[in-house]
């Protein structure tokens, strides 16, 4: 069998200060730069992203592969229409002059929201439709935080999600999303059923490593055992993205109607039922740093301190201040707080060299209601930003995060990891490329909301969650929606939207 293959990914904070340029995506930073053609599986290849373990799936089942475009942005706020022109233009002519095709397999996200799109994917989707006609099978692989839409069920035959949060099974999905094209091109196109909650979930407590979650994704695999059923998705949600169709979503495919909706009852029966238990606390960011002592004085493992409303992976720019300001008031020995992104700061420290002090204006930019940290700054070690990832979540990831520099607020023994380009801190070779081993220090603050569970809670005593201020709001109740549909609940229990 012939099948093309490409991507286009970009998960959308409406409310993120920064918006996604071509430029962008032609870049690589935590992920490869935009690749056509051969260079698409060369530059993924042993990366842990759904385009690779497809390629992988696809070569033992013996599929003809046709790469056309993949690209990658990091999270942040819309995509220009600059950019969403141009890329899923440049998709269609390589799709156009691919010859004949059996299936198409798109590795997309989900949340995509451009300058004139609520639902990006939903738009290039019914691009390739109007292109190609309805007769091939579009086979989709998504993000766990996908806002699917009704657009994107119409335009695609089926979807498959990943199941962990931390997305330590991306290449998995991939693989998974091969087993079903050909299933597809075999069986034929399946039945479909869409399940729309109407509540929103924090992504903080989207984490598949405890409940509820982690039981509604076991009721999931069980439920795709049956013979009569093709496959089943949960897609919990991106809810920073202000669009009208954000939120949850329950995708079952099968050999009938009635099998594709009997699964998506069950499973949607089984999160109505658990979803009070969506819950979790919150500190701000003193009462953060004043617990993670007292934990620490005691602990034989890092206190970690999630600083997740300035989560690069969910479209803050890593610069907030909020979490480094109570550090350097409470001075607490052993802690480091990574990755503070920064280029002007980083290429300062490689200017004034190692073992030199540098005072400056450090990060507080992005952010309105934010400020720039006046301090002085004493360089450690300095890097190129130029490493391979090792944990579960970013395994194989050749990171080039540009200048990297391991600092010292003056009079304080907090030290700061700085680096030029965003990524959230969810991998420790981002700190052992500067000499720091994490499971030595006392407290970690990392700029990430789930993902850095992967790496650094097997070594952390205690993870705490801190709300500094930052665009990445970890409440959905506090987000300002303007295009969100009226009725839908602002958490499992939070309060009703009732409209701008």
């Amino acid at each position: 069998m012939r099948i093309a293959i490409g991507g286009f990914m970009h998960e959308t904070n409406t409310f993120a200060p920064s918006k996604a340029t071509y430029a962008m995506f032609e870049r690589a930073d935590s992920w490869p730069a935009l690749a056509e053609g051969a260079a698409v599986i060369a530059t993924t290849r042993g990366v842990n992203i759904p385009i690779s373990g497809f390629v992988a799936e696809a070569d033992r089942l013996g599929f003809e592969l046709v790469p056309l475009l993949w690209c990658n942005a990091g999270p942040s706020a819309h995509v220009t229409d600059d950019a969403f022109e141009r890329i899923t233009g440049r998709m269609l002519e390589l799709l156009a002059a691919a010859g004949p095709i059996d299936a198409l397999y798109l590795d997309l996200h989900g949340a995509m929201v451009t300058e004139s799109h609520e639902d990006g994917e939903g738009a290039l989707l019914a691009k390739v439709r109007a292109a190609f006609g309805p007769d091939i099978p579009v086979i989709v692989s998504l993000d766990l935080h996908a806002n699917v839409t009704e657009a994107m069920a119409r335009h695609a035959d089926a979807f498959v999600g990943f199941r962990t949060y931390p997305h330590v099974d991306m290449a998995e999905t991939g693989a998974r999303t091969a087993r079903l094209v050909a299933r597809v091109l075999k069986e034929g196109k399946p039945a479909k059923a869409m399940r729309r909650t109407e509540f929103l979930v924090s992504i903080n407590w989207q984490c598949t490593y405890v409940d509820p979650a982690k039981s509604i994704y076991e009721h999931l695999a069980a439920l795709e055992d049956a013979p009569d059923i093709i496959g089943v998705s949960y897609l919990q949600g991106f809810p920073p993205a202000d669009i009208k169709e954000c939120g949850p979503v329950v995708l079952a495919y099968g050999k009938t109607q009635a099998a594709a909706d009997r699964a998506a009852d069950a499973l949607m029966a089984d999160i109505e039922a658990r979803r009070d238990s969506y819950d979790g606390a919150y500190f701000d960011p003193d009462a953060a740093v004043s617990r993670a002592m007292e934990l620490a004085a005691t602990a034989s493992a890092p206190i970690v301190i999630a600083d997740t409303q300035d989560n690069p992976g969910g479209g803050g720019d890593g610069d907030t201040t909020g979490m480094l300001r109570a550090l350097a008031k409470a001075s607490p020995e052993g802690a480091v707080l990574g990755l503070m992104i920064d280029a002007d700061a980083a290429m300062a420290a490689h200017r004034a060299g190692v073992g030199a002090p540098v005072t400056l204006e450090l990060g507080g930019r992005s952010w309105p209601a934010d400020a720039p940290f006046v301090t002085t700054l004493l360089v450690e070690r300095l890097g190129d930003g130029r490493f391979t990832c090792t944990g579960p979540f970013y395994k194989g990831a050749a990171m080039e995060l540009g200048p990297m520099a391991l600092v010292r607020i003056d009079g304080t023994p907090v030290r700061v990891v700085l680096a030029s380009r965003k990524v959230q801190a969810a991998d420790q070779e981002m700190f052992r490329h500067l000499g720091v081993e994490p499971k030595d220090q006392r407290i970690l603050v990392l700029k990430s909301s789930v993902h850095f569970r992967g790496d650094f809670e097997p070594i952390a005593a205690h993870v705490l969650v801190a709300r500094a201020p930052g665009p990445v709001i970890a409440d959905p109740a506090d987000l300002p929606y303007r295009n969100l549909r009226p009725g839908v609940r602002l958490g499992p229990s939070g309060p009703v939207f009732k409209g701008a």
